[in-house]
């Protein structure tokens, strides 16, 4: 197979991530919190490995027709951001005048951050949080915490946004990926769990998916404090 047609496939694999999007939607439709999540968990994992496959077989080199980064941006909204407000929302975790605001904040913040030319750094890190609200309703979901606890971190996340503070991507930052890069399988891992067994409370899982999102949160800021000790 040529590399023209290798590359090719690439963005044919990240179009897949649409489709699993409208699914998620779909069960989200439905009440069917469990099946979006599974839905939307199988799309963080095409997006986690698109990207190593486009540099890999140099998509804009051999397949310079298709803007691979616009689709991987319009997918991302969709699972990121869309749909995880949707489900928050419906889901009654947050509704009434604070599901309002959490979906107005989520939106809006979220198109502006992913247009926003400054949301990488030197390192491959992100400059700001990086807009991953699927990850964060799914862990809402998991421990179902009350709605004001829900609305403090969501403002906080949207504010970090806009502040210069990194955020690791498990893959392109260097410095910790041997940690790093395991973290987010485990993440993956431990999301597919959660939601195959319906978020029941007495799973191990649950305790993964605190631990693997505290070490994704915390990872990038505490590189950038330790900077200079490198």
């Amino acid at each position: 197979m040529s590399m023209q047609m290798r590359a090719l496939f690439v963005h044919l694999f990240t179009a897949t991530g649409a489709v699993f999007a409208m699914l998620a939607m779909l069960a989200a439709v439905d009440g069917k919190w469990s099946l979006m999540f599974l839905w939307l968990v199988i799309a963080f994992f095409v997006d986690g490995i698109d990207g190593p496959l486009a540099r890999k077989y140099h998509v804009k080199v051999n397949a310079p027709e298709f803007d691979g980064v616009l689709l991987d941006l319009i997918i991302d909204y969709l699972t990121y951001v869309f749909i995880p407000a949707f489900a928050l929302f419906k889901s009654g975790l947050m509704d009434g005048w604070s599901g309002w605001v959490m979906i107005i904040i989520i939106t809006f913040a979220s198109a502006m951050y992913f247009a926003d030319t400054r949301m990488k750094t030197k390192d491959n890190s992100f400059s700001g949080f990086p807009g991953c609200w699927n990850m964060l309703v799914l862990v809402l979901f998991a421990l179902k915490p009350d709605w004001w606890v829900c609305l403090i971190i969501v403002t906080v996340l949207a504010i970090t946004m806009f502040v210069p503070v990194k955020f690791v991507h498990p893959v392109r930052t260097e410095r910790w990926r041997a940690i790093t890069l395991p973290m987010a399988l485990a993440w993956t891992f431990f999301a597919g769990w959660a939601a195959w067994v319906d978020f029941d409370p007495e799973s191990w899982a649950h305790w993964g998916l605190v631990v693997s999102s505290i070490y994704l949160i915390l990872a990038g800021a505490v590189q950038q404090l330790t900077e200079n000790g490198n």
